[in-house]
């Protein structure tokens, strides 16, 4: 005897945790604040140690191919111009103030998603000002924090559940549906 077929209908995409409905945008911001800060101090102490390293009196250059002073300058100016890069991020989030999601405006600067691949694999993101690229664990869940200037954020822009999001990185097309937006 031969089972019958039985066709389901297709079932909508649910979350797999609740834990996304507990997650604090606050909370994420002062995530961002706090391993901004810490990367603020672990950058300035490396400009302090290659300023005393260009500066020092062993370091003085004695003929044009002694240059640990010189590459050690170039250094610390570097060093300089990413802490200054990240006191500009810190303000940023400091000003930052996320919103409830708005359907009819679709994701915004703030915006906590959750996309979904071909192959049915979460991620969550959450949408906030430059500066603040990392991965944070919220809930239990890691969330992935973009600027609405990476591709992914740009693609995301006005999306609402539901729709569909395609961005290109290198020679491959990376396909993500809009899951949940809050």
């Amino acid at each position: 005897m031969v089972a019958p077929l039985i066709i389901t209908p297709p079932q909508p995409r649910l979350l797999e945790t609740p834990l996304f409905f507990n997650m604090d945008k606050s909370l994420l911001q002062q995530q961002v604040l706090e391993r901004l800060a810490v990367d603020l101090a672990q950058v300035e102490q490396a400009a302090r140690a290659a300023h005393e390293t260009a500066t020092h009196e062993e370091n003085i250059a004695e003929n044009k191919y002694d240059t640990l002073g010189l590459e050690a300058a170039y250094l610390a100016s570097g060093q300089a111009r990413r802490a200054e890069a990240i006191r500009q991020a810190m303000v940023n989030w400091r000003q930052f103030r996320p919103r409830p999601f708005d359907a009819s405006k679709g994701v915004q600067l703030g915006a906590l998603v959750c996309l979904v691949d071909a192959e049915d694999t979460q991620q969550f993101l959450f949408l906030g000002p430059d500066g603040g690229s990392m991965k944070l664990l919220c809930a239990a869940q890691l969330v992935q924090v973009i600027s609405s200037e990476a591709p992914l954020g740009r693609a995301l822009l006005g999306k609402c559940e539901g729709d569909e999001v395609a961005i290109q990185v290198a020679a491959k097309r990376q396909q993500f549906e809009v899951l949940r937006v809050f």
